[in-house]
C-alpha cells in the first residue's frame, strides 16, 4: 500500500493582486412576461430566509481562451440569462422585510439582476493553480462600492462578472442570494443558463417551481426537538479567538479517492451500520482542526454542524420536480474538547452519522416551527465548525455555456468566515474522484494539521 502522506498533499496558490478594470455594467431583465406584476410578493419558507441563508454565495468559473471573442462571450450570457429569467423570474426580484421580520421577494420598477464587464492585465496562468480556491480571486466577483457585510435586502438577487485576461482567457463571477435557492437549486437554475447559452433557445428540464408555501410553520408550531444548531454558546474557550484575532491562512488540501476509502475503513463504527465518506471525512477533519488548534478548556463543549439535503426525507408531502427552493437542514454534532481529543475516531464517525441519520421530515418541519418561534437573529460561531459539502453539486457539468467545461468552478475566499470548511470536488476533465478540503488554520496550526490530517496521530 503506498504511504498515506501520498494520498494527501497541500495545493498551494500564490498571494497576488489581480488589478481589474470594469468596463461596463448594466441590468438584465427577463426579456419577456413574467408571472409576476409591479407590486406582487412571493413567499420564502423559513428555511429560505433563515439568518444562515442571508447572504451572497460568490463562486467564480475559470475559462481558457477559445473561439468566441470576449463580446460574444458576454453577448451569450446575457441573452441566455434574459431567457432563463422568464421561468427563474424570483431572480429578477429583490428582498425586502415585511413585518415580522421574515423577508419577501417583491417586485418592483427597474429590477432584475446586474451583469458587469471588466478586464485585467495579467493572464490566466499568472494566477497559479486554478483548481483551488484563492482569496486573491476575489476582485473576480462584484461588489457594489457602498455595501455592507451580509446585506441581502433591496440588492439584486444574481450578480455576474465577466473578466477577459490578456491571454484571451475569461472569468465568470457569480454571486447568488441563498434565500433563493440551497446549492441543488442554483445547479438547477444554472443548467438552465448554461444549455441556454448552448442552444441559443430556452432550455429548461425541468421546468421551475416555486412552491414555498409548502414549508409554511404549522399552527400552532410544534418544535419537537431542542434544536442546539441554533443555541447561543458563550464561548469561554479560545477557539474562537485563535482564529478571529489574527487573520488565519486558507489552506487547500487534495485528498485522493485512496486515502478517503482508506479514511472510511478506519473510521468505520464498531457496528453493523457501516458510515459514508462524509461521516468518516467530516469527523476527522473536525478532530484533526480542534487538535491542530490546542482548543481549551478540555470540558468545552464544541459543535459541528452541517447542511443536509432533506428532499428524501419529505415523504408524507414530496415536492414537485423543479422545486429549487431551500431544503436543507442543519444537523448538528456535539462533543466535548476532551470527547474529540481523547476519543477515537470511530466514535466521532458515529456522532456525525447519528445527526446526519436524525434529519427527517419531522426534524425539517420542527425547524421551520423553531425559526418561526424564535428567529435567529445572527450567526453563532461559539465553539462551531461549519463544513459545508460541495462534492454532490454538479458544478463542472453545468458549467458548459457553449465554450466547454470550465477550468475550475467553486468558492474563492473562507477567511472571512474562518470556522468554515469547505469539501470540494476534484476539477477538471480527468477527475480520478478525489476531494478537496478547504479550511482556515493560524500559521501556527497549520503544520500539525496537515500531519493529523495524514492519520499521522488517530
Amino acid at each position: 500500500m503506498a504511504p498515506v502522506s501520498s494520498w494527501v498533499q497541500e495545493r498551494h496558490f500564490p498571494d497576488l493582486h489581480i488589478p481589474i478594470s470594469v468596463d461596463s455594467s448594466f441590468p438584465v431583465h427577463p426579456e419577456g412576461p413574467i408571472k409576476a406584476r409591479e407590486g406582487d410578493t412571493l413567499y420564502l419558507s423559513n428555511l429560505d430566509d433563515i439568518i444562515g441563508a442571508r447572504v451572497f454565495t460568490p463562486t467564480v468559473y475559470f475559462y481558457s481562451a477559445g473561439e468566441n471573442s470576449f463580446d460574444d462571450v458576454v453577448g451569450i450570457l446575457k441573452d441566455a440569462l434574459a431567457k432563463v429569467l422568464v421561468p427563474y423570474y424570483p431572480f429578477s426580484g429583490r428582498l425586502r422585510e415585511t413585518g415580522n421580520g421574515k423577508l419577501e421577494v417583491f417586485f418592483g420598477p427597474n429590477q432584475g439582476t446586474f451583469m458587469v464587464t471588466a478586464h485585467t492585465e495579467l493572464s490566466l496562468n499568472q494566477l497559479g493553480d486554478l483548481h483551488v480556491p484563492n482569496p486573491a480571486w476575489s476582485n473576480l466577483v462584484y461588489k457594489f462600492p457602498d455595501e455592507g457585510d451580509y446585506k441581502v435586502i433591496d440588492m439584486p438577487l444574481l450578480i455576474a462578472q465577466v473578466t477577459r485576461f490578456s491571454c484571451g482567457g475569461f472569468s465568470l463571477g457569480l454571486r447568488m442570494c441563498h434565500c433563493i435557492c440551497d446549492g441543488l437549486g442554483a445547479m438547477q437554475f444554472l443548467g438552465a443558463w448554461a444549455s441556454t447559452a448552448k442552444m441559443g433557445s430556452l432550455v429548461v428540464d425541468p421546468s421551475p417551481c416555486w412552491d414555498r408555501e409548502l414549508f409554511a410553520p404549522r399552527d400552532p408550531p410544534m418544535v419537537k426537538y431542542p434544536h442546539i444548531e441554533f443555541m447561543k454558546i458563550d464561548d469561554s474557550s479560545n477557539l474562537t479567538n485563535s482564529l478571529w484575532e489574527v487573520k488565519p491562512l486558507q489552506k487547500c488540501y487534495w485528498l485522493s479517492r485512496e486515502f478517503q476509502a482508506h479514511l472510511k475503513s478506519v473510521a468505520r463504527p464498531a457496528d453493523s451500520l457501516g458510515c459514508t465518506t462524509f461521516d468518516a471525512m467530516a469527523a476527522h477533519v473536525w478532530r484533526s482542526w480542534v487538535k491542530a488548534l490546542d482548543v481549551k478548556p478540555l470540558d468545552f463543549g464544541l459543535r459541528l454542524t452541517f447542511s443536509a439535503n432533506a428532499r428524501s426525507k419529505l415523504i408524507k408531502q414530496p415536492l414537485k420536480e423543479g422545486f429549487y427552493g431551500n431544503v436543507v437542514c442543519v444537523a448538528c454534532v456535539t462533543s466535548t474538547v476532551s470527547g474529540l481529543v481523547n476519543g477515537s475516531l470511530q466514535d466521532v464517525t458515529r456522532l456525525v452519522r447519528e445527526a446526519r441519520l436524525g434529519i427527517s421530515e419531522e426534524y425539517l418541519r420542527s425547524t421551520i416551527d423553531r425559526v418561526a418561534v424564535d428567529r435567529p437573529k445572527k450567526l453563532e460561531f461559539g465553539g462551531k465548525l461549519t463544513i459545508t459539502q460541495w462534492t454532490r453539486f454538479s458544478m463542472y457539468e453545468s458549467s458548459d455555456f457553449g465554450w466547454g467545461r470550465a477550468i475550475y468552478v467553486g468558492p474563492i475566499d473562507l477567511t472571512p468566515t474562518p470556522q468554515v470548511c469547505v469539501i470540494l470536488p476534484e476539477g477538471g476533465a480527468n477527475s480520478s474522484g478525489a476531494m478537496v478540503v478547504c479550511i482556515c488554520l493560524p500559521e501556527a496550526a497549520a503544520h500539525r494539521f496537515k500531519n493529523l490530517l495524514c492519520l499521522m496521530d488517530t
